[in-house]
């Protein structure tokens, strides 16, 4: 047995923003996925993400009980005892949405009365998704948004307003012969999410940090979101290096340590801009250039992904 494939996702703009009301724009990244599977004889990763899949469903018998979502219980279950595992090549702690895509696997087979990505998508409905999926997606983060799953079950752009205000939305077309690029860069290193928020908000704590937040961080990352939505190149990189610097001098923690010399090197000789990619701490950063050839350079010995021309 095989389920249907469910994509990873890249949070362009909006890590830690999001949670205080910024925008954000999340996008589907077909180069990984996974899906729901059985198999005769299971590998040892198999057997692990099986027995994870039966702590999971645990989870969810007990979010079904706060009558936010039905499952059919009894069918996961089965094939949970049957050695059903999620086959995922999406990275784990690397911020492109590995519980995302399993969440959103497991939603479509099992969820009663289901919404859809083929009926209407009126706001209500996607708030009431992502509402579901960050409860469920709360067994692996401890607090979830609900977009990564949203992402990856829609396979769609997704553009967050604010927190009670999202959308699908489209892209500009990339331009395939174009030099600019937004890349993913390995940082050979896995990131946590949960000690990375929790750090976050031990920093919210301090006043100067929440200030910051709002009149640098916020109002850099709403600008990024409307100039790459609007295809205003110029626009865009120029708000991306403010927004990289506010990051290197607020988000140290977040960024792995042997990682602040290159960030500082970017925003000084304007090869790239590096971001965040999702919570930080190891996995992807993400980075934008205007010339991706010289960005190679410029990072010679980083395994460099591009994920968008313009």
């Amino acid at each position: 047995m095989k389920g249907p494939l469910f994509y990873s996702k890249i949070l362009l703009f909006g890590e830690y923003g999001i949670i205080k009301d910024s925008k954000g724009l999340s996008i589907p990244y077909n180069f990984f996925k996974g899906a729901l599977k059985t198999e005769d004889n299971p590998s040892p990763e198999a057997i692990a993400s099986n027995k994870s899949l039966a702590r999971f469903a645990e989870h969810l018998e007990n979010l079904q009980e706060s009558g936010v979502v039905a499952f059919d219980l009894e069918s996961l279950k089965k094939d949970v005892d049957g050695g059903m595992y999620f086959d995922s090549s999406i990275p784990q702690g690397y911020g492109v949405g590995s519980s995302g895509a399993l969440v959103a696997a497991i939603y479509d087979k099992y969820a009663v009365d289901k919404i859809t990505v083929l009926e209407n998508l009126t706001r209500e409905k996607l708030l009431r998704l992502k509402t579901i999926f960050g409860q469920m997606e709360s067994f692996f983060h401890g607090k979830s948004s609900g977009l990564d799953p949203l992402n990856s079950y829609l396979s769609l752009p997704i553009l967050i307003n604010s927190k009670d205000n999202i959308e699908s939305t489209s892209l500009p077309s990339q331009n395939q012969e174009g030099k600019g690029a937004v890349f993913l860069l390995d940082s050979g290193m896995i990131g946590e999410t949960a000690p990375m928020v929790q750090i976050f908000m031990e920093q919210m704590k301090q006043e100067g940090f929440r200030n910051m937040l709002k009149d640098k961080f916020i109002k850099h990352t709403d600008a990024c979101v409307d100039h790459f939505l609007n295809g205003d190149i110029k626009g865009l990189l120029g708000h991306v290096k403010q927004l990289s610097h506010v990051v290197l001098d607020n988000f140290k923690p977040m960024i792995p340590k042997q990682f602040h010399e290159l960030w500082q090197k970017g925003i000084e000789t304007n090869d790239y801009y590096l971001k965040l990619c999702g919570s930080g701490g190891g996995g992807y950063i993400l980075g934008f250039t205007e010339d991706i050839e010289k960005a190679k350079k410029s990072l010679q010995g980083h395994q460099l992904e591009v994920v968008y021309n313009f």
